[in-house]
């Protein structure tokens, strides 16, 4: 999609700008190329840079409940120094490199509900404006679609996502947010789990799999929630049987029998030798601290999500969701307030 906009901070006769995106989603850790368009204003402009800007629209926890807001996560300079004359027309091309924690927007095509943009700023003569966003699609790692897909596999179903200001402590994350799958039980843990949220934390070398179950409540226990982070590798990916890997997890997670609130982290060898699992009960949140082979789309019929308000279609072995409410609001409207509340 292209967008364009006149330059309000330089006023009527300024230069616009479009912003395109290669076609397609791109992947954590991969090149995202496209092209910056410039057209000349009345007269003669120094364009001294053009930045791109990558935002995300997160959600922040406080005593008083929930906000929303935009976080920039990283900036590029593509372009400038060059004087754009009356009138004519300059195309940049560029091509950056998008972090390796950039929250996955889509499975199998379908929306997660995850809001990603890059915005263009142009700088020139000294007055800078931020134009409009271009929406960024993000595709999953390999590693990532084939966990996703055994949950899938194994019977859990999509809940939704989203992305939580904060950082998770212990862990090697890099961006101030880290985004959350959630995940409905499979029937065989449904006795037990109320839920799991699924965080990705990937780096070139590998990806730290961090899972966190809301447990269900026992005769003599509260419920509480539990969380264990594995670390596997990006190569592979084909000759692992993903299936009984996460399920080894899922059960490691139900029967971890850790003291209730402690945040003391026991380590523990993993059977399929791909890595490595840190165990932890949480009282609290997460953000209350420091801060096997893919079956393929089409198994797809499309159910109601109920209070969530959300279009469900079953998608490679897991729900996907089609988010369609604030995402074009969050595009369209005016998203100064980074980091503020809504």
């Amino acid at each position: 999609m292209v967008f364009k906009r006149l330059l309000g901070s330089l006023g009527v006769g300024g230069p616009t700008v479009d912003t395109v995106l290669a076609p397609g989603a791109t992947a954590p850790g991969s090149t995202l190329s496209g092209r910056v368009h410039l057209k000349g204003g009345s007269g003669d402009f120094d364009i001294e840079h053009i930045t791109l800007e990558l935002v995300a629209r997160v959600e922040a926890e406080h005593e008083d409940g929930e906000s929303h807001g935009t976080v920039a996560f990283d900036r590029f300079v593509v372009g400038g120094g060059f004087r754009l004359a009356e009138g004519a027309e300059h195309s940049v091309p560029f091509s950056v490199t998008l972090p390796w924690e950039t929250p996955v927007t889509e499975l199998y095509g379908q929306g997660l509900g995850i809001v990603l943009g890059v915005r263009t700023e142009l700088s020139v003569a000294g007055a800078r404006d931020k134009g409009d966003l271009d929406p960024l699609t993000v595709g999953p790692l390999p590693v990532q679609e084939a966990i996703l897909e055994a949950f899938g596999q194994l019977g859990f179903g999509f809940r939704s996502a989203d992305l939580e200001y904060g950082r998770i402590g212990g862990s090697g994350q890099q961006l101030p947010f880290y985004q959350e799958i959630e995940l409905a039980p499979a029937p065989q843990y449904a006795h037990a789990l109320n839920e799991i949220e699924v965080t990705f934390l990937a780096a070139p070398g590998g990806m730290e799999v961090v899972l966190e179950a809301d447990k269900r409540a026992g005769f003599f226990s509260a419920g509480h929630d539990a969380l264990t982070r594995f670390t596997v590798a990006h190569d592979g990916v084909h000759h692992q049987d993903w299936n009984a890997l996460v399920d080894g997890w899922v059960r490691q997670l139900v029967e971890h029998r850790s003291a209730y609130g402690s945040q003391a982290a026991a380590y523990g060898s993993q059977a399929a030798a791909y890595g490595h699992a840190d165990h932890g009960h949480y009282a609290d949140s997460r953000h209350h601290h420091d801060g096997g082979h893919r079956s393929g789309p089409g198994m797809g019929t499309v159910v109601a999500a109920g209070a969530a308000g959300l279009a469900v279609g079953v998608v490679g072995g897991l729900v996907a969701a089609e988010v369609v409410d604030e995402v074009g609001d969050f595009f369209e409207g005016d998203d100064e307030d980074e980091g503020g509340e809504d």
